[in-house]
């Protein structure tokens, strides 16, 4: 059955970037992007992704293991306009992706298509449109929110997301851009998670949950016995 998935690389305080970047000068020197370089760290440095972006070299270990599970599962993959706009250039005429990329956008342009079975669709009827036309291109695989962070807490937000995985650095960045902001919660109520999995490494522990959904508190009596809470 397909699932809806997302990852992020956060700090311990829940940040997956630097304080956001204003537009002036160049984003590789800002404070966003050491930020998010600085969670993403155990990443490049992995095997399988440098593999997937046509790079030598890297440690094959559990923290490239989980890159490469991620890819295999990906069938499809849902993106916000931002960082489909910033990656074009880098990513080249063969992005990693390797399959259809939906990116949620008010912007029109046609369908870009490229090496290595990347094509980038840009769906401008909202996110739910996104998400649903990327579940009908991936077949028996997975759909993978890529990001970023701001596209993730909106599908959250949301409710379509099944499944989500925090690969948790331990590091403090004190300000940034955080996950978990702004998600439309009511006072009585949160989103609730159940731990799937947990794999720790020296640089990272990545832990996956299967998304509950949103609810309200609910106290039992503590053991009084009147069940009244």
């Amino acid at each position: 059955m397909t699932k809806v998935t997302a990852q992020l690389s956060v700090s311990l305080d829940g940040y997956y970037a630097g304080p956001q970047h204003d537009g002036d000068g160049d984003w590789l020197r800002s404070a966003e992007s050491h930020g998010f370089f600085r969670v993403t760290r155990w990443a490049t440095e992995a095997m399988a992704w440098r593999e997937r972006q046509g790079f030598a070299g890297g440690r094959h270990d559990a923290d490239s293991e989980i890159i490469a599970e991620s890819f295999a599962a990906a069938g499809a993959y849902v993106m916000g306009r931002r960082m489909a706009d910033g990656g074009e250039v880098p990513w080249g005429d063969e992005p990693p992706f390797r399959a259809p990329v939906f990116v949620v956008t008010h912007r029109p342009r046609p369908t870009l298509h490229r090496q290595g079975g990347t094509s980038f669709t840009y769906v401008t009827d909202g996110l739910a449109s996104a998400v649903a036309q990327a579940r009908a291109a991936a077949g028996e695989k997975n759909v993978a929110v890529a990001g970023g962070g701001s596209l993730v807490r909106q599908v959250l937000r949301a409710g379509l997301l099944d499944e989500l995985e925090l690969h948790v650095v331990p590091v403090v960045l004190g300000a940034g851009l955080r996950l978990f902001d702004d998600l439309g919660l009511d006072d009585f109520e949160a989103i609730e998670l159940t731990p799937d999995r947990v794999v720790p490494s020296p640089q990272v522990t990545h832990i996956r949950y299967a998304v509950r959904g949103r609810a309200p508190l609910v106290l039992d009596d503590r053991g009084r016995g009147t069940g009244t809470p």
